[in-house]
């Protein structure tokens, strides 16, 4: 959808380029941007550069810092050391952190195993993710417990069975985060994969 203007084309054309943002969508923002002004614009256009220039991989779980070294979850003295929960994309942790029921450390895979577009596990931190087992093993506080929290789809199981049977001589607990109905649904709109998971992960009441 051309406007025959070459630079409002052009934005909207970058940000189209944006996850669930189509052409009439980006069309609308960069009005948007249009009618908001220089301060606007200027301001997007600095965190924007901020962005990109200020944020980095934690050393240790790979999540995003603007730390040069740990971000402030592995810098915590306050965490369960002993709890490593496992997810695909930084994003997945802070909606995690936001459900205030994890007190323990993560590690962030950076993506999920999917032989058909060609990610392989050497294309995760997976490798990162067994040293970094090893070496707290080598040490007075090992790692008792890795939970599982990757998408409840094909990758994700193909991701957890791979990684379960790497860890399986760790001498650690490995565990999978329960998927099922969620709350406040009804059962008449739940499809068949997540209630055949909601029953397989019942509990005794």
């Amino acid at each position: 959808m051309s406007t025959k203007i070459p630079s409002l084309d052009l934005l909207v054309h970058e940000l189209s380029k944006l996850p669930g943002i189509g052409e009439k969508t980006a069309q609308r923002l960069a009005y948007f941007v249009l009618r908001s002004g220089d301060t606007f614009a200027k301001s997007l256009s600095h965190a924007l550069l901020q962005v990109r220039e200020r944020i980095r991989f934690c050393a240790q779980c790979f999540a995003y810092t603007e730390s040069a070294s740990l971000c402030a979850i592995c810098e915590s003295s306050g965490r369960d050391n002993a709890s490593l929960c496992v997810v695909e994309e930084p994003s997945d942790l802070f909606r995690i952190e936001n459900a205030n029921a994890f007190h323990g450390l993560y590690h962030v895979l950076h993506g999920s195993i999917s032989p058909l577009e060609g990610v392989r596990p050497e294309d995760l931190k997976i490798k990162e993710l067994i040293d970094r087992v090893e070496k707290r093993h080598a040490t007075d506080a090992p790692i008792r417990e890795i939970i599982f929290a990757l998408n409840a789809d094909l990758e994700g199981d193909t991701t957890s069975l791979y990684l379960a049977k790497q860890l399986a001589n760790k001498n650690v607990k490995l565990t999978r985060i329960a998927y099922g109905v969620p709350f406040g649904s009804d059962i008449d709109f739940i499809d068949r994969r997540t209630l055949g998971r909601a029953l397989e992960n019942r509990v005794e009441l």
